[in-house]
């Protein structure tokens, strides 16, 4: 079962102010106009279709800056790129030279040819789509788990098994930075202004840290297990955090308070990714459907 609002500590208890957690999960007010209209589209387009991509588990997947590409990430060593035509994925090309599982990749956020995994064979690879090869390789000192993208395309941030956090030079693919964590990080981003750097830990918190100084700003409870993942929306207007009690809850960037959650799954919710308008945020967990929801209300598009 989700974890209702009143299992979610004191912090959920209508308190107010940077850090504070809403005191509701549940949607406000009737469907919209687009909600209404998404719903009809929803199903009209309601068919699945499976793409073989990898031998093994596949564990990190994601779209191209202009979203004419998907690639993907895997446990059988390898990532694959599938290009969009019209209504349907076509596989462009299979990358291979890491020796351990790829487990997370992403893409350059403003060039859409480029691309970066994260393995555990404490290696990155920078792959480019034009050539289908290997364009950087960089070494690490620890087994990578997370991996993110800088907004203005200068950095790479890769997190390991050992909770270090080290930040790469796009261009002259050397370390810039490396950052040591007492706790367990799970999820890393940077905000889209580029002056701030987010991580998720295994304690329930959101850890905020200013860049490119490294230095903390704060702190915030977000839940009251295991905070797995994070996500931006595009419009820069709000963040979103998946924990391990199943609900998602959602963010002010500006003020850092909980304006919605989110509590339609049932099982950790490992992945979350918002519509390219910041319209709607989809999360996803062991449950075997996909929760896509309108962000300014909550309701559901299913």
């Amino acid at each position: 079962m989700a974890v209702a609002a009143a299992a979610m500590g004191p912090s959920a208890l209508g308190q107010s102010g940077p850090g504070s957690m809403a005191p509701w999960c549940s949607v406000t007010s009737g469907p919209t106009r687009y909600v209404l209209g998404m719903q009809e589209l929803f199903r009209g387009h309601s068919k699945t279709r499976e793409f073989p991509a990898h031998s093994a588990k596949v564990h990190s997947v994601a779209w191209s800056c202009d979203g004419r590409r998907l690639a993907s990430g895997s446990f059988d060593k390898t990532a694959s790129v599938f290009l969009l035509e019209k209504d349907r994925l076509v596989k462009e090309n299979n990358y291979r030279g890491h020796g351990d599982s790829v487990d997370q990749l992403c893409w350059h956020p403003s060039n859409p040819d480029l691309f970066v995994t994260a393995s555990g064979d404490k290696t990155i690879r920078i792959w480019d789509v034009r050539t289908t090869k290997c364009i950087a390789t960089v070494n690490t000192k620890g087994e990578n788990i997370n991996i993110c993208w800088s907004p203005d395309g200068q950095t790479i941030a890769v997190g390991n098994k050992d909770d270090v956090v080290t930040f790469i030079d796009a261009k002259t693919h050397r370390s810039k930075a490396e950052e040591q964590f007492k706790f367990e990080v799970n999820e890393i981003s940077w905000n889209n202004d580029n002056n701030m750097f987010f991580l998720t830990n295994g304690n329930g918190c959101i850890n905020i840290l200013s860049y490119p100084e490294l230095k903390p700003v704060q702190s915030i409870n977000a839940h009251p297990s295991n905070c797995i993942c994070i996500k931006f929306d595009p419009m820069g207007k709000y963040f979103a955090t998946g924990s391990a009690d199943a609900l998602v809850s959602l963010w002010d960037v500006d003020e850092l308070v909980c304006v919605r959650c989110f509590s339609r799954l049932d099982w950790p919710v490992r992945t979350l990714s918002f519509s390219h308008d910041g319209k709607m945020l989809a999360s996803a967990s062991e449950d075997h459907f996909i929760d896509i929801a309108e962000v300014e209300t909550g309701h559901p598009f299913g």
